[in-house]
């Protein structure tokens, strides 16, 4: 407390603080209360399955109840409590340009006034169809759906109607959505709750896919042996981001590509996350490997409920009504995620984005790294772009590769890390299986500011 003299006396005396610096004292050095979200949580558990529409939300992995955005603003979210955060969630990867970005909102402004669904084909649909399909190097035609599931649905349903076949491969930890036929060895929300399939699945559906370890040319190359003649496609994530981000190794997309073609199945990408995100035409653009069928989400949608999967013409129109293989939506392609959707990719065709993109996230995982080594605390960074996932791995120098490498970290270490963030302002995926996104909004002082929270975080998880 600052202390001043009295010109009369010479006397030094203590004299009372203003209340607006009593007020600002009082903010920094409480704890953050969460009382109305604990409050909205218990409310909301009675009447939603474990009171959130998505499992990972629940904070289980992590502890605590989760907290209840009210607004964001840039890089920032703010609680029902008026706490205010640093955002790496970003709605798990859409909001690459942050929160109520003003040419998106513009974009939905002008459209909501016009309506928001009608059942029939628009115009922005078109404009955000030649966008895509210009951008997506493997891209002739692009079919709109309401997210990334039914992306990958979809677009698993036509694999195997243009090949007669009906079996798939996937990778284990790879996560493309809900459905029956993937949710077998899958990422993300069932990996945080400790069951890597879930039950509800018939046994019939689940012998259709064969699971790999996502990096392992030889385990694909056995399963091929095994059941070519009977495999549809392969379904991968080429960077997966729902084990924490995993980076393919040198040849690897390489050699799926390879032995889809000797074996005459078709090759996968799901992109829902990648799409747009590690560059102007997504993770294939980034490694230069085309595959046959592309699932894309998240960015697309500019935040609003969206998916995609798009190819080439041979195998998209056979997409009913074009042809057989049937598959509709009522709201799909919708014009309020259509325009903001086209919102979101003008942004990013602005020169340098992602050149300013992977610099702001290349000094985040500098920080953290420099952090992690000053508290002695093992940390293994995988970074594609703006898609960052720090493990906290057992032993230093250990790499993140697959699944098996991911489950091996230390989760109770992250949940330290994960809280004493929280309470220095920085929201981070409550799971140590999820990717950290950065996005345009993420500016020099927010860097700062979560690579000096992070240096206090890193004392607490040794603690």
């Amino acid at each position: 407390m600052p202390v001043r003299c009295r010109k009369s006396t010479g006397k030094r005396v203590r004299l009372p603080m203003p209340p607006i610096v009593l007020e600002w004292m009082a903010y920094y050095t409480m704890p953050r209360t969460t009382l109305n979200s604990q409050a909205a949580f218990a409310k909301a558990e009675r009447v939603m399955p474990g009171g959130v529409s998505s499992p990972v939300r629940a904070f289980k992995a992590v502890g605590g109840n989760p907290i209840f955005i009210k607004e964001g603003e840039g890089c920032r979210v703010t609680d029902i409590d008026g706490n205010s955060y640093v955002d790496y969630v970003a709605s798990y990867g859409p909001l690459i340009a942050g929160h109520a970005n003003e040419r998106v909102v513009a974009a939905l402004s002008k459209q909501i006034g016009r309506g928001s669904s009608f059942g029939a084909p628009t115009e922005v649909e078109t404009q955000l169809a030649e966008m895509v399909v210009s951008a997506v190097p493997s891209a002739e035609m692009v079919r709109f759906v309401n997210s990334g599931t039914e992306a990958c649905m979809s677009a698993l349903r036509l694999a195997r109607a243009a090949t007669g076949r009906d079996k798939i491969i996937k990778c284990i930890g790879c996560y493309h959505g809900h459905t029956d036929s993937l949710l077998v060895q899958a990422g993300s929300g069932a990996l945080t709750l400790g069951t890597p399939s879930s039950p509800g699945v018939p046994a019939s559906i689940a012998s259709t896919t064969i699971s790999v370890h996502f990096n392992d040319v030889e385990g694909a190359e056995a399963a091929f042996k095994k059941y070519g003649k009977d495999i549809a496609a392969i379904i991968v994530e080429p960077v997966p981001g729902n084990m924490g981000v995993i980076l393919p190794e040198g040849g690897y997309l390489e050699a799926l590509r390879r032995l889809c073609d000797e074996h005459g199945s078709l090759l996968i990408f799901d992109e829902v996350m990648t799409g747009f995100r590690l560059a102007w035409g997504g993770a294939q653009a980034f490694y230069g490997v085309l595959p046959d069928l592309t699932c894309l989400g998240k960015i697309i949608g500019g935040g609003l409920p969206v998916g995609a999967y798009a190819g080439p013409k041979r195998l998209m129109e056979q997409i009913s009504p074009a042809g057989k293989v049937y598959q509709a939506g009522t709201l799909s392609g919708n014009p309020l995620a259509m325009s903001a959707g086209v919102a979101m990719l003008e942004i990013l065709q602005e020169s340098q984005v992602y050149q300013n993109l992977d610099r702001r996230t290349a000094g985040l995982a500098d920080g953290l790294a420099e952090g992690a080594a000053e508290a002695k605390v093992p940390l293994t960074i995988n970074r594609a772009g703006s898609m960052i996932t720090p493990f906290f791995v057992r032993k230093s120098g250990l790499a993140v590769n697959n699944f098996n490498d991911a489950c091996a970290c230390d989760v109770g270490a992250y949940a330290k890390f994960f809280n004493a963030m929280l309470e220095n302002g920085i929201y981070l995926p409550p799971s140590q299986y999820e990717a950290w996104f950065v996005g345009l909004a993420h500016d020099a002082a927010a860097i700062e500011e979560t690579v000096a929270a992070a240096k206090t975080a890193f004392a607490a998880v040794v603690s």
